[in-house]
């Protein structure tokens, strides 16, 4: 007799499993031509089980994108403790989060027509990663670190979507557009730095 799927699992497993299988999905259809029977074949279960755990693709897709947006933010974080100045390492942030979602096929697809568009729309009315991102310039609640969030998000978004020539290019217009935006009069400060 077989064993039901993941009937002796914890929901929260059972969640990471079918997030794995749609970051398979994506990877190989693109966001917007993912369907819920995709993700159900790709994690083993049926359409049934996987709305057990989730209510629809949008919420699959906000699941995914807070879970990776989550590593990301660790990961960025963890290449740039090292770098004291502000502004070094905000633009290494900016160009390690670029270069961390094009070198992974799941997150990279986010950002293809016609899923840009989709991206755009979760990124900008997630308060998880509204708030990672205003955790990167200090207190998360302070509205000058959200004013800050939304624009590192907009600018990150938009190379992703759009990315510059190559990166020298996008290199000339972190440092010299988005980083002085992004801190103004010096008065911001980032996280890590005090």
């Amino acid at each position: 007799m077989s064993t039901p799927w993941l009937r002796t699992e914890r929901t929260e497993l059972a969640a990471e499993r079918i997030l794995d299988a749609a970051e398979q999905v994506f990877a190989e259809r693109g966001v917007a031509a993912t369907e819920m029977s995709h993700i159900a074949t790709a994690a083993g279960c049926s359409r049934a089980t996987l709305y057990r755990y989730f209510d629809g693709r949008h919420e699959v897709r906000v699941a995914f994108m807070h879970r990776q947006t989550r590593r990301l933010a660790h990961r960025i974080a963890e290449q740039v403790s090292a770098i004291t100045d502000p502004a070094p390492r905000l633009a290494e942030a900016i160009r390690g989060a670029l270069r961390e979602v094009r070198d992974t096929p799941a997150l990279a697809a986010w950002f293809t027509h016609p899923d840009s568009g989709v991206t755009g729309e979760l990124a900008g009315s997630s308060p998880v990663i509204q708030s990672l991102c205003a955790a990167f310039f200090g207190d998360p609640t302070d509205p000058a670190n959200q004013d800050r969030a939304n624009w590192l998000l907009r600018i990150i978004i938009s190379l992703l979507s759009n990315p510059g020539r190559d990166e020298a290019e996008e290199r000339r217009m972190i440092e010299r557009f988005a980083v002085p935006a992004l801190l103004g009069d010096g008065h911001g400060a980032l996280r890590g730095d005090r």
